[in-house]
């Protein structure tokens, strides 16, 4: 259930297919959640200006049923950031990562909730 989505003024050309499935482990590894719950989607080109520049720049967000708080955040901004500028060049000054602990009631999967497989 860990939903990492990021848009980012790079264009997708530029964005390697790669990138989405190393995430999918930062993540999974960064939160303690098995693989196969996690998602992960980047949106490239996007028309997105910080500061007065259309340097490579992103915000993103994720979305977690638990495995978030201060310590958890920390570690998994600074996974994600790091990975995104290894691979595409958008420094963590240009990157804004929000995050969500969403209750499990609130997340739908298989026509019900998690609050029905949690």
């Amino acid at each position: 259930m860990p939903t990492l989505i990021i848009d980012t003024n790079v264009p997708d050309k530029d964005i390697p297919d790669t990138l989405i499935a190393e995430l999918v482990d930062v993540v999974a590894n960064t939160l303690g959640k098995p693989k196969s719950y996690v998602m992960v989607m980047i949106n490239g080109g996007k028309r997105i200006n910080m500061g007065g520049t259309t340097a490579p720049c992103a915000t993103g967000s994720l979305m977690s049923i638990g495995a978030l708080g201060v310590e958890q955040n920390k570690k998994a901004s600074a996974a994600i950031m790091k990975k995104v500028q290894d691979v595409i060049g958008v420094p963590g000054d240009r990157f804004y990562l929000n995050f969500t602990d969403a209750k499990k009631e609130n997340v739908g999967y298989r026509g019900t909730t998690f609050h029905d497989f949690l």
